[in-house]
């Protein structure tokens, strides 16, 4: 089989890379190992796909990317989240923002994102299925690839787009790892990035499946003097393992250097009070409990669940009556639940990351175009790309805006 382009991976960045090139012309095929491309945008967002962020500006923008934002520059500058909100909105999908700037479908149905970007791409490019293996490289020139199959492909130029080591039942197994290895490109470390935490403290198995809202967390680096790194409100999720929930993956991103006991969570039960003023919500609740047991004087003020797990915490005996607690055992309960802390051991496996962070190296890529510097008419978008930002929005504003970029690049006459 001949080509003029052939893209390996047809997710977001593959898709739109696709679609921009074959919009210019160029004869484009997308060679896709699913049945139905684009599987993990179907899952992102909880189904309802957080498509960009909708923030204002180019440095924000790159703020928000931790890994390689400053490489991402030529990329974003001509694809921004406005112009992928007006993309999507002109191809009949309604988006709205919400909190955080983040950009969903009016629907919350990622299948309308996913729809749009297979019907963009394939109203102009061919799409495949199979799985590439090996790349057919010549004098330092890309020539195609090689499937499991046995079957050649011979393409102009190839973009790779196979995404990362996340969630691989929807494909992401590392293929583009392997092939960019095969082109002589360095893969930087992998890790699970916009993941969930495993926890040393036995008493979040206790809590599985406890969730919290409108609560506060702040991550803090032991190795750094105690440095606090990051901050966030929202909700999180206790479970057998650890913790989990949106403001726990969006700090997961803020633990670059991870080994066991360096960073601690600690979570404010209420925020939106001082220890002051939760000291005097408790003496409140206390005094319409004067002549009950300790453990069951909270219960107005805590899940039922939490209840023992902060009772046991706080050193006050469980039968102890309420007109027993001292002064300063209740301002150390106040504390408690502003200050519930917990030691974190490991991220769970790359397999349940959103995504991964590290890929192919950056300082081999031409940030201008996405083209290899090493292999002629070679080029890489999305994931594999060593480049990951945090929760919001932005891994697939990379996606789209390296995809477009790889894809125009790809189409332009040499």
């Amino acid at each position: 089989m001949k080509t003029s382009l052939l893209v390996i991976g047809g997710g977001a960045a593959g898709l739109m890379a696709a679609g921009f090139a074959a919009a210019s012309g160029v004869q484009t095929t997308v060679l896709e190992r699913n049945d139905r491309p684009a599987r993990k945008v179907m899952i992102t967002g909880k189904g309802r796909c957080n498509v960009t962020n909708n923030c204002n500006s180019l440095e924000a923008l790159i703020a928000n990317v931790p890994q390689n934002g400053r490489f991402l520059y030529g990329a974003f500058s001509r694809f921004m989240p406005a112009d992928v909100i007006e993309f999507f909105e002109n191809r009949g999908v309604a988006l709205k923002t919400e909190r955080g700037n983040r950009v969903f479908p009016v629907s919350d149905n990622a299948v309308e994102i996913v729809d749009a970007l297979t019907d963009f791409a394939r109203r102009r490019a061919n799409i495949i299925k199979g799985r590439a293996v090996k790349l057919i490289i010549e004098e330092n020139r890309i020539c195609g690839c090689e499937t499991e199959d046995g079957e050649k492909i011979f393409a102009d130029k190839v973009i790779i787009a196979t995404g990362g080591l996340s969630y691989p039942g929807t494909g992401s197994t590392g293929d583009g790892y392997e092939l960019a290895k095969q082109a002589g490109h360095k893969i930087t470390a992998l890790r699970p990035s916009l993941v969930p935490l495993e926890i040393h403290e036995g008493f979040c198995s206790d809590l599985m499946g406890l969730s919290l809202r409108n609560i506060a967390i702040k991550v803090i680096d032991t190795k750094k003097n105690n440095k606090e790194i990051y901050s966030d409100f929202g909700e999180m999720l206790f479970t057998h393992f650890g913790i989990s929930g949106p403001v726990i993956l969006s700090a997961s991103a803020h633990m670059r250097q991870m080994e066991s006991g360096r960073y601690k969570v600690s979570i404010d039960l209420k925020p939106a009070l001082t220890v002051e003023q939760l000291d005097a919500r408790i003496l409140r609740d206390f005094s319409e409990n004067i002549n009950r047991n300790f453990i069951n004087a909270l219960n107005s003020l805590l899940p039922k669940k939490l209840v023992p797990v902060i009772v046991r915490l706080s050193g006050i005996g469980l039968s102890t009556k309420v007109n027993q607690v001292t002064k300063e055992q209740r301002r150390n309960l106040a504390i408690l639940l502003k200050n519930l802390t917990v030691t974190v051991t490991d991220f769970r496996p790359v397999a349940e990351a959103i995504i991964t962070s590290g890929g192919v190296d950056v300082s081999q890529i031409n940030p201008k175009t996405m083209e290899s510097k090493l292999v002629k008419g070679l080029y890489f978008a999305g994931e594999v790309i060593d480049a990951d930002a945090y929760t919001g929005g932005f891994n697939l504003q990379i996606a789209f805006s390296t995809g477009r970029l790889a894809g125009l690049s790809a189409a332009q006459e040499e």
